[in-house]
C-alpha cells in the first residue's frame, strides 16, 4: 500500500495547536479518535508513548514520524500535521519540529507501518521535500508534494550514476529500533556517493529484517566499507576489509564526509573475531577509552531503571497499604513482595548489561551472575565493577581461544564460554572482588549511618545540585547512581530524598518563572506552565529542558541554586525516601506527616527561589 492512500484528508492539521510533546501526541490521538480510525483514544496515545519511550521519533530535519502498531486501530492510516514555528519534540538534531506524519497500524498489519516508515525517511532526506510541506495549506498540495518525491520518482540508481569510477563501496546502516535512522542513513549516503560519483551499495538492518544483504562477492570486490549503526550489525563478514565505524546519525549528518574518507582508503582493516560480533558505533578515533566506559555503564543503568521505578514505587505504594490495613494483609504483602522482587533485579541486571556492552552476548550471563554475587554483599559498586571484570574477561576469553580448531568451533558459545566464564569471573569476585568490596562497603555504610548535621546537609546539596545540572545528562545520572547504590546498600532514604528533589524542583522553578514574571516570557512557554508543575511534582525534570537549552546561562544556574537549597533541606532534616521514585506520589508512604511535610516544603523553598532567580535573570521578550 503507497503512502499516498494511507494519508487521510480528513486526518490532516495545518495548524497544530500543541506547544510541547505530550500535547501534541494528545492531539494526534485525539484527531485519530474523532475520525472513527481507533476505538480508543487512550489505548492509542499509550501506544504512541510508549514507542517515544524507546526513543524519540522526531528525526530532525523539522520532522517527526510518532506512530504505533496497536489493537484499537481499526484500519491502517496516515496523519499529517504542520506546527506553525515548530515545537520541542526531542529531536536528533535538538531543533524544533514543525512537521509530523503519525502512523496508526492495526496490530496485525505485520510490516506496513516499517515499510511506511522506510519511504518516509527516504523522502526526508530528499532536498526540497519538507520545504514544500511547509508552505502546503490543503490536502491537493499534500498529495502533490507526495507524488514529486515518491519512490516511484527517484532517480538512476547510484551504480548507473557512477559507471566510470572503479571505487566500489557498501554500507550497512542499522538503528536500535530499525525503522527510521536506517533508512535515512541509507538515502544520505546514496546521495552522498552519487554526488561524489562512486558505486555504493547500502544493505539496511531494519524491523523488517536485512535488506540489499551484501553478497559474499560484493564484499571481496568492496574497497571500503561504511557501517553506520547503533546496534549489532554482523561483522566478521568483512575480515580483511578496510573498515569506517560510525553511529547511523554520522550516516544522516556525515555522509559525505564518510564517502570522502572511504574513498581516500581512511579507516581501519578489520580482523574478525570468532565469537565477537560485536559492532561498535565508533571506530575508536572519536571516542576515548573513558567515554567507553561512560557508554558501557549506561547501558546497564538503562536497563536497571524499569526495576528501580516499577519496584520503587509498589513498594511505596505498599507501605501506604500497610497503614491502613497492617503489614499482614494480603494487599501489602503482594505490592512489598513484588516491589521487593523486582528490586533483587537491580544489581544483577545493572552488571549483567555493563558486561553484555563490552562482551557481547556471551557476557551477559557471567555478568549477571557476578552482579547477583554481589548483591549479597558487595553491594551496588561490587556489582558494577562486577560487570566490567566479566565483560573483559569473556573479550580475553575469545582472544584466548580464537585459534581452536575449525572442529570445536562449536564449542564456544555452547561450552567454553558459558562454563569458563562462569568459572573465571565466579572465582574473581567470590575470592577477591567480594571480601575488599564488602569490607568497603561495611566502611562506606557505617559512615553514611554516621553522617549528620552539616556533612549530611552538605551532601544533600551536592547531590540535589548535580541532579539540576545537566537534566538527565552523565552528572545527574552519577548522582542518582549513587543515591541508588545507597539506597539498595544500607536502606538510607536520605540520598534518594535529596536526588528526588533536586529533580523536582528546575521544572517547578521555570512554572513559577513563567506564572510570576509573564511579560518576560511568550505565548508558547507560558503556555508550558500547568505541564511543569505537574512534570516536577512527579520528579520528571524534562520539562525544563527546553528553557534550558535556549537559556542555560540563566537556567541551569537558577536550577542548580534552587535544587541545592532543597537538598540541604532534605539533608540537614534528615528526610528519608521510601522509594527511588515517584515524586509526590510517596508522600503518602512517608515515616510521618512532618517527614512529608518537610520534604514538601524543601522542594516548595527550592522551587521559589529557583524560580526567583531565574525570572529576575531574564530579560523581556
Amino acid at each position: 500500500m503507497e503512502i499516498r492512500d494511507l494519508l487521510k484528508p480528513e486526518l490532516m492539521i495545518f495548524d497544530l495547536q500543541a506547544n510541547d510533546k505530550m500535547s501534541a501526541i494528545e492531539e494526534i490521538a485525539s484527531k485519530f479518535f474523532e475520525k472513527g480510525y481507533v476505538k480508543d483514544k487512550e489505548d492509542f496515545k499509550n501506544g504512541l508513548i510508549a514507542r517515544e519511550e524507546e526513543g524519540s521519533t522526531a528525526l530532525g530535519e523539522s520532522v517527526a514520524i510518532p506512530h504505533t502498531k496497536n489493537e484499537t486501530v481499526k484500519e491502517p492510516a496516515v496523519l499529517f500535521a504542520r506546527k506553525i514555528g515548530g515545537l520541542d519534540y526531542e529531536a536528533l538534531d535538538g531543533e524544533p519540529t514543525e512537521i509530523f506524519f503519525s502512523i496508526g497500524a492495526p496490530a496485525g498489519e505485520n510490516n506496513l507501518h516499517v515499510e511506511t516508515l522506510a519511504e518516509l525517511s527516504k523522502m526526508i532526506m530528499k532536498e526540497g521535500f519538507i520545504d514544500d510541506l511547509k508552505k502546503c495549506s490543503s490536502p491537493e498540495e499534500v498529495y502533490g508534494i507526495i507524488d514529486k518525491y515518491s519512490e516511484k520518482k527517484k532517480a538512476p540508481v547510484v551504480e548507473e550514476e557512477a559507471k566510470n569510477s572503479d571505487i566500489k563501496l557498501l554500507a550497512v546502516t542499522a538503528c536500535p529500533n530499525g525503522i527510521a535512522h536506517t533508512y535515512m542513513a541509507q538515502e544520505a549516503l546514496e546521495k552522498a556517493a552519487k554526488k561524489a560519483g562512486v558505486s555504493i551499495k547500502v544493505e539496511t538492518n531494519g524491523s523488517d529484517g536485512i535488506k540489499n544483504r551484501l553478497t559474499d562477492k560484493e564484499i571481496e570486490e568492496a574497497d571500503a566499507i561504511i557501517i553506520a549503526a547503533d546496534k549489532k550489525v554482523e561483522t566478521n563478514r568483512f575480515d580483511g576489509k578496510r573498515l569506517i565505524q560510525r553511529p547511523v546519525s554520522d550516516g544522516i549528518r556525515k555522509s559525505n564526509e564518510l564517502i570522502e574518507k572511504a574513498i581516500k582508503g581512511e579507516g581501519r582493516i578489520f580482523k574478525a573475531e570468532e565469537g565477537a560480533n560485536k559492532t561498535s558505533t565508533d571506530d575508536g578515533e572519536g571516542q576515548s577509552f573513558w567515554q567507553k566506559i561512560y557508554g558501557d555503564l549506561m547501558n546497564g543503568i538503562s536497563h536497571m531503571l524499569p526495576f528501580v521505578i516499577g519496584g520503587g514505587i509498589l513498594m511505596a505504594i505498599s507501605f501506604l497499604v500497610e497503614r491502613f490495613a497492617g503489614d499482614e494483609s494480603l494487599a501489602f504483602t503482594f505490592l512489598n513482595g513484588l516491589g521487593g522482587d523486582a528490586f533483587s533485579f537491580l544489581i544483577p541486571i545493572l552488571a549483567g548489561f555493563i558486561a553484555m556492552s563490552i562482551g557481547d552476548r556471551p557476557a551477559l550471563m557471567p555478568g549477571m551472575v557476578a552482579g547477583l554475587m554481589a548483591s549479597r554483599g558487595a553491594g551496588f559498586i561490587g556489582g558494577l565493577i562486577g560487570g566490567f571484570l566479566a565483560g573483559y574477561v569473556v573479550n580475553l576469553m575469545k582472544k584466548a581461544y580464537k585459534n581452536l580448531p575449525k572442529s570445536i568451533e562449536g564449542l564456544k558459545p555452547m561450552l567454553i564460554y558459558p562454563v569458563f566464564g562462569l568459572l573465571i569471573v565466579g572465582a574473581l569476585m567470590f575470592f577477591i572482588i567480594d571480601p575488599i568490596f564488602t569490607g568497603i562497603n561495611t566502611f562506606i555504610n557505617n559512615w553514611l549511618m554516621s553522617l549528620s548535621g552539616a556533612n549530611m546537609l552538605l551532601l544533600g546539596a551536592i547531590l540535589a545540585g548535580m541532579m539540576a545540572i545537566d537534566m538527565g545528562g552523565p552528572i545527574n545520572k552519577a548522582a542518582y547512581a549513587f543515591a541508588i547504590g545507597a539506597f539498595t546498600d544500607t536502606g538510607i532514604g536520605t540520598f534518594m530524598a535529596a536526588v528526588m528533589v533536586g529533580g523536582m524542583v528546575p521544572p517547578i522553578a521555570i512554572a513559577i518563572a513563567t506564572t510570576f514574571f509573564k511579560d518576560k516570557f511568550t505565548e508558547d512557554q507560558k503556555k508550558t506552565t500547568i505541564t511543569n508543575y505537574i512534570l516536577g511534582l512527579s520528579f520528571i525534570t524534562e520539562g525544563a529542558i527546553p528553557f534550558a537549552a535556549a537559556e542555560p546561562g540563566k537556567v541551569i544556574p537558577a536550577s542548580v541554586i534552587g535544587s541545592a537549597i532543597a537538598g540541604a533541606i532534605v539533608g540537614g532534616f534528615n528526610i528519608s525516601a521510601p522509594a527511588p521514585h515517584g515524586g509526590i506520589f510517596v508522600l503518602p508512604a512517608m515515616s510521618s506527616l512532618s517527614q512529608a511535610g518537610l520534604f514538601l516544603g524543601a522542594v516548595l523553598v527550592g522551587s521559589v527561589v529557583g524560580g526567583l532567580i531565574y525570572g529576575f535573570m531574564k530579560k523581556n521578550d
